[in-house]
């Protein structure tokens, strides 16, 4: 029997493509068996060593932040790591040593963020975390944090969820009180969904510097978080024009295609010119009687992350002019919140997690301030298990509805984790006319500009 001889490129395919299946056995070695396997271990060190990359790319105790700041070049590398374009075809691409060496970098990533152990957590270990994956959503093609804020874009599933997850239980399992009362540990601590969550279930139990420190946190969030919400509500188309209002008569409304258009049998051949005899100007004027916004939040503890969105969001509203913004909170006793409304911060710290859900409490709350039920949007945000009280509830919402009030429910627009709907009241608001919105927070802030601007 004869035997083709192995080509030296194709020899050198198959050490590339080995180098990089060691790489990811010992990848999943770790994360499902953390005792250390010594071949892989060795035959990884090697494999690094070989590639010129850092030793500490093995180490899941040394942060990416440490390994960039011995080797700057290697920032360049991670950013957009796991953006690029596969090869296409159902055969996997010849490795190469920029396939094995993306590997490596890959691996430190995913072992970074993905082993997170057991045990408590220090306040020093959740930063590096915070850090880890911020350098995993940067290598995925966005900005430090941002996944994880964003998790909402696909229901509060997929990746950015995991990621929420994974830091929720991080801070879960953190000695936070411990850590608020010490300045320097509280200094690094990253404001996050999953923290503020924790901070405001505790807060009664804070007091002299750790509250001082939990306030802190909580408005260095929502201010960030504002940021990022009103710039949605400025990108986001506005209302319809109001047609029954003439155009007011300036040079920035002048219509300039319409006029000319409208002129072209004053078109003078000889002259060669367009003489005009009336200027034609754009309608912008919008909604003219203010509109009224009640926010009724469901603020159990499993609607935090909408509660702190919706709120955050009532308050840019209350900014815009002629919207008229009242915010009710509720458990199984409502809580009329408008004269904060302005101020989410203040709101979120006088709300209360936990607790039932008793709808026709805060509907009694809500239904005197509907005055003018066609300039009204009523924003409920639950996800509506009630305590044996779902039909008076829906009975309610229904009167509202029919009244002519712009009803939207909202079962979730949040940032972390998956959030479920009553199936009753799904379908009930389906039947209705009325949708349940979930998901990014975008769907929300698109149905309110359009019906208040």
């Amino acid at each position: 029997m004869t035997t083709t001889p192995e080509a030296p490129g194709d020899a050198h395919v198959n050490a590339d493509a080995n180098r990089r299946q060691v790489l990811y056995w010992r990848l999943l070695a770790q994360l499902f068996d953390p005792e250390e396997q010594p071949s892989l271990e060795a035959a990884s060190v090697a494999v690094v060593d070989d590639l010129g990359l850092p030793a500490a790319l093995l180490d899941p105790s040394v942060s990416v932040d440490n390994v960039v700041q011995r080797f700057p070049d290697l920032a360049a590398e991670l950013d957009g790591l796991l953006t690029a374009d596969r090869p296409a075809g159902d055969e996997p691409a010849p490795a190469g040593e920029a396939e094995v060496r993306r590997a490596a970098l890959v691996s430190k990533l995913l072992l970074n963020v993905f082993a997170t152990g057991g045990g408590s957590v220090s306040a020093t270990q959740l930063a590096r975390w915070q850090s880890d994956a911020g350098w995993f959503e940067r290598a995925l093609g966005w900005e430090p944090g941002e996944l994880r804020r964003q998790a909402g874009a696909a229901g509060g599933t997929g990746l950015g969820g995991v990621l929420a997850g994974l830091e929720g239980d991080l801070v879960r399992r953190m000695h936070l009180r411990e850590v608020l009362a010490d300045p320097k540990l509280a200094a690094k601590l990253t404001p996050s969904m999953s923290l503020i969550e924790q901070l405001l279930r505790d807060k009664s139990n804070l007091s002299g510097v750790a509250l001082v420190n939990a306030k802190a946190l909580i408005r260095r969030y929502v201010d960030e978080v504002a940021e990022v919400l009103r710039t949605q509500v400025e990108q986001t188309s506005v209302g319809t024009i109001d047609r029954s209002v003439p155009p007011k008569r300036v040079f920035r409304n002048l219509d300039l295609d319409r006029t000319i258009w409208k002129n072209l049998t004053n078109w003078s051949p000889e002259d060669q010119r367009l003489y005009v005899d009336r200027l034609f100007y754009r309608q912008t004027a919008r909604r003219t009687t203010p509109a009224r916004l009640i926010v009724v939040v469901d603020q159990s503890g499993s609607m935090v992350d909408s509660m702190v969105n919706c709120t955050i969001l009532a308050s840019i509203f209350a900014g815009l002019p002629k919207v008229d913004v009242h915010l009710i909170a509720y458990d199984t006793r409502a809580l009329d919140l408008t004269p904060w409304v302005h101020d989410p911060f203040e709101v979120l710290l006088r709300t209360k997690l936990g607790g039932g859900n008793d709808g026709p409490v805060a509907m009694a709350l809500a239904r005197p301030k509907i005055t003018e039920p066609r300039n009204t949007v009523l924003v409920w945000i639950s996800d509506f298990y009630e305590f044996d009280r779902s039909q008076p509830l829906f009975d309610g919402i229904e009167a509202v509805h029919r009244s002519g009030v712009k009803f939207i429910p909202v079962g979730s627009v949040n940032s972390s984790g998956t959030q479920i709907v009553n199936p009753w009241f799904r379908q009930r608001f389906k039947d209705l006319g009325t949708p349940v919105i979930s998901g990014h927070i975008r769907k929300l802030v698109f149905e309110l500009k359009n019906f208040l601007t």
